[in-house]
């Protein structure tokens, strides 16, 4: 089982799971913690071989890695814990898991707050994707992640966001990295699906204005969809909650407070 954390509130009934992205942790959630166990019961999560999920001999005999068996990972912790639905929060890679939750799980899912959401690859996205196949194999799989780093958080007040990531991603091993980048080959045809079906699910994007990767596909989405509202956070780029954490955590726990 993958490893998490709880934080209690006992004046509440109502729990938020928090989905990391690629190459992060429940680390970076740091900044959120405070501000929501005042209100909610929270879980903080480390998908498989992130964080305190390390990977271990027995993953080499498991089956391949897909995102519904990943998002399987984060079932069995609600089961576990016996919680019967809760809110999600997810950044980057983390909000298509949720939504992959979602789509097997919907009862589970009370609602997604949805952060640098990755909902369709641009140009610009799917050529990396394509350089990263080419040298993933020869080059170690950091200066990969840097590039990522760099080119989807590319501007200065993204530093402090594009070095969390990146010195998350050094805790990984090769191997895992691998495991997570052969995802990618999933990537289109799931978005596809994510796009053209709605999911009854009360759904807050929380987008920088800076995220020129994603930000436009999730614009087009949200006009079309009725479940779905838009954040445009200013002055922010692709990882919302850390470059304006007091803007995201007031704006997710205002949105979490009405779906109560």
């Amino acid at each position: 089982m993958i490893n998490y954390s709880i934080y209690k509130n006992h004046n509440s009934k109502e729990w938020v799971t928090f989905v990391h992205g690629a190459g992060g942790s429940s680390s970076i959630w740091f900044r959120q913690i405070k501000e929501f166990k005042k209100h909610f019961n929270v879980i903080l999560l480390d998908l498989r071989g992130h964080g305190k999920s390390k990977y271990h001999l027995k993953n080499v005999f498991e089956k391949k890695y897909t995102f519904k068996s990943i998002s399987n990972d984060i079932i069995e912790v609600l089961n576990k814990e016996k919680i019967s639905s809760s809110h999600f929060v997810g950044i980057s890679l983390g909000t298509i898991l949720i939504r992959q939750l979602a789509e097997f799980y919907p009862k589970m899912v009370k609602s997604m707050i949805m952060a640098g959401a990755i909902m369709k690859l641009n140009f610009r996205s799917r050529f990396l994707i394509k350089l990263g196949s080419v040298f993933k194999s020869v080059v170690p799989y950091i200066w990969i992640y840097k590039l990522f780093a760099f080119v989807i958080m590319p501007y200065k007040n993204h530093k402090k966001s594009r070095l969390l990531f990146i010195n998350e991603a050094k805790k990984l091993y090769q191997k895992e990295f691998m495991r997570w980048y052969k995802l990618t080959a999933e990537l289109n045809p799931l978005l596809k699906l994510f796009r053209q079906v709605e999911l009854k699910i009360p759904t807050l994007y929380l987008m920088g204005a800076q995220d020129y990767m994603f930000l436009k596909s999730i614009q087009l989405i949200t006009e079309k969809q009725k479940f779905s509202k838009l954040i445009v956070v200013p002055n922010c780029g692709h990882v919302v909650n850390v470059d304006k954490p007091n803007f995201f955590n007031s704006s997710s726990i205002s949105f979490l407070k009405t779906i109560e």
